[in-house]
């Protein structure tokens, strides 16, 4: 892997081991998509580009397999995940380009990069499994270009990863309805190589940060869906907000012990719905069984013997839903998963802290609260002038 791509003053001590960071296939994308367009537009070859991450570092990255023809530029950024174990380390990621009449950046996938079959992912079904922020990055790449060279036209982007086939037979993407390869991922363009003891451990020193500094109650939700949706959604002071990716039950032990008074947590039922099972961490690798608890719960809610069953087929807990309104049941389904997570979660902290939920789904908005977060909510009310 190249040594000059501006990570090598960033790393991590584990072990009294130096892990180096990588970056991800979303910056190998728009680090492939700029190159060609300069490429395509400056009529000469490019041997480095520089990309400017979301995180805030700069890549400096090489380009191979450079095919300059007929009127588009096809080039490549080899992935290099650091020290991270990671499937698509190695992978070339492509990028085809070529001018158009309508004015913008369009996007799409190619061979080894996978499409969306089934509702409930972050694009819709039809759509090349390449994510917001990834999209985001080609496009900006892209119209810094072409606002450069002063080209006033559009610019087509396919972005394409030959091994991403392959590689997805490694990964839970069949599972999820990503057929034909991988997705285009990533968040900050950085790939930050971390141990499930250095994850939890950085939770914990987060949660000593914000009682350091006065907190006595937490927003916390579990991943980025969760954190978009309180600021689109909810009129609520995020001060005092935090992820805590998988790790519910150690996020609540930590609470407990640190003498936190309350947690409000703002989750996706495709995580939360493994709470309703007493699942504390919701890592499919540690389990999953999502459409097993959907289904018992629509059984509770008086769900007839064929929606269940086809429930228990299903691979997203956003295609379960639907099936659950289409059987005019959802809401009753949801109140009995929001009574067992309610349970679940306050057995955890033995009732010594106060939890609230708010569970929703990218289609169908809030699905439910328990009952402490009415209570909760008043801790996190905006102060005027936010």
């Amino acid at each position: 892997m190249d040594q000059d791509n501006g990570l090598q003053d960033y790393y991590i001590i584990k072990n009294n081991k130096k892990l180096k960071y990588g970056y991800t296939t979303g910056s190998c994308a728009a680090a492939a998509a700029k190159a060609a367009v300069m490429m395509l537009l400056m009529k000469k070859d490019v041997a480095k580009v520089d990309l400017m991450t979301p995180k805030g570092i700069l890549l400096h990255l090489t380009l191979e397999e450079i095919n300059r023809g007929d009127g588009e530029v096809t080039c490549a950024v080899r992935k290099d995940g650091g020290d991270d174990p990671d499937a698509t380390t190695g992978a070339l990621v492509y990028a085809k380009v070529w001018k158009t009449a309508e004015k913008g950046v369009t996007i799409d996938g190619g061979k080894g990069v996978g499409r969306v079959t089934k509702k409930g992912l972050e694009q819709p079904v039809g759509a090349a499994a390449i994510n917001r922020v990834p999209r985001q990055m080609i496009r900006e790449a892209v119209t810094e270009i072409c606002e450069e060279q002063d080209y006033p036209g559009g610019i087509a982007v396919e972005i394409s990863i030959p091994e991403g086939e392959e590689i997805a037979k490694k990964t839970f993407n069949p599972r999820l309805g990503i057929e034909g390869g991988i997705s285009v991922l990533g968040t900050s363009g950085i790939v930050v190589p971390m141990s499930e003891a250095a994850l939890i451990a950085s939770i914990r020193l987060e949660m000593e940060m914000k009682k350091a500094n006065g907190a006595k109650y937490l927003v916390i939700t579990p991943g980025n869906y969760g954190e978009a949706f309180s600021k689109d959604h909810l009129n609520i002071d995020l001060t005092n907000s935090m992820k805590c990716s998988n790790y519910v039950g150690d996020t609540i032990d930590m609470a407990v012990e640190l003498g936190m008074k309350g947690i409000l947590f703002i989750a996706h039922v495709g995580k939360f719905i493994k709470v309703a099972g007493g699942i504390m961490n919701t890592h499919s690798r540690c389990a999953d069984s999502r459409a097993e608890i959907m289904a018992a719960n629509a059984v509770r809610a008086g769900a007839p013997i064929e929606a269940v069953q086809k429930i228990l087929r299903t691979i997203t807990t956003e295609e379960a839903l639907g099936i659950l309104k289409d059987y005019g049941c959802m809401e009753e389904t949801m109140s009995h998963v929001l009574e067992k997570i309610d349970f679940y979660l306050n057995n955890r902290s033995y009732g010594s802290l106060k939890t609230g939920v708010i569970l929703f789904s990218n289609e169908y908005g809030t699905l439910g609260i328990t009952g402490s977060v009415p209570e909760l909510m008043g801790h996190f009310e905006m102060k005027e002038g936010s």
